[in-house]
């Protein structure tokens, strides 16, 4: 059975190559290889298997997706990985809020973990709903003696969900994930993915490393915040969903703007360079 799956789940599971190898590197007594990606689900994750084939895509030596339950019962399980990914979906059905009880898994059972790892050099990727699950869990922007410094609430003005395209642009920033990238057009899907930041703080600008375009923030977030990396910049929260275009012809207007030659000097879509930029920090 593979790890993080219940039966009926394997057999599903077993067609993609990317789930082929997931016994743990412990039984063979063996060093993790250099980036092993972790893809870390939990009930209602639903973008688990397309950031597994994206990290794949762009050079990982190995991938393996974790129920979070595996983590719980054996901490030391990260050890074995340097690129850990919470990917997007509803993971707990978005139950309290979104992301909400994954968050809390973390910051109440998980938190020391988590920091050792993100201390000893890794990585750590949220996307959509794993962006709520990072700054939720404290892990991007630490909170202080009056609580969590910012959230990702409703949408607004809409309160509803939101599925299109948008413009994005990066600022000046030290993050791994956004090294050489200054713009990217990808697809959203949240409903609460409004970025809010308590007002009696001056807003640590370099850390939100990814905005909307101006007149393209479709959620109302202050600043157009679209992505948030910690100090580090080897953690990394964003809404939009990279997974969703690391191929060319994912882009929505492929057909009409990509001639056959121009689709063969832009051979990726926008979002793969999220993953290889992740893929080679460790080569």
């Amino acid at each position: 059975m593979l790890l993080g799956y219940d039966a009926a789940e394997t057999q599903h599971a077993s067609q993609y190559s990317f789930l082929r190898n997931t016994t743990p590197l412990s039984k063979y007594n063996i060093l993790p290889v250099m980036s092993h990606v972790l893809i870390l689900r939990a009930p209602g994750t639903n973008a688990d298997q397309e950031t597994a084939y994206a990290f794949q895509l762009a050079g990982a030596k190995s991938v393996e997706i974790l129920h979070i339950n595996s983590v719980l019962e054996q901490h030391t399980i990260l050890d074995r990985a340097n690129i850990l990914c919470i990917p997007g979906g509803f993971s707990f059905g978005d139950d309290i809020a979104a992301g909400k009880i994954f968050a809390l898994k973390i910051k109440n059972h998980l938190a020391d973990t988590f920091r050792r790892f993100c201390d000893a050099g890794k990585l750590i990727l949220g996307i959509c709903n794993g962006f709520q699950v990072l700054l939720k869990s404290g892990l991007l922007l630490e909170e202080d003696s009056g609580g969590s410094l910012a959230t990702l609430t409703w949408n607004f003005p809409a309160c509803c969900y939101i599925d299109r395209w948008v413009h994005l642009r990066t600022e000046k920033n030290n993050s791994v994930f956004l090294r050489g990238i200054e713009s990217m057009y990808l697809p959203i899907a949240h409903a609460e993915g409004r970025f809010v930041f308590r007002e009696d703080l001056t807003p640590p600008l370099q850390q939100f490393a990814l905005r909307y375009d101006a007149g393209d923030n479709p959620n109302g977030s202050m600043l157009d915040v679209a992505g948030v990396c910690d100090i580090s910049g080897r953690i990394f929260g964003m809404m939009p969903h990279p997974e969703r275009c690391v191929d060319p012809t994912q882009h929505p207007n492929w057909t009409r703007k990509i001639t056959s030659d121009s689709l063969k000097q832009h051979a990726n879509g926008n979002g793969l360079a999220i993953f290889q930029n992740a893929v080679s920090y460790f080569q």
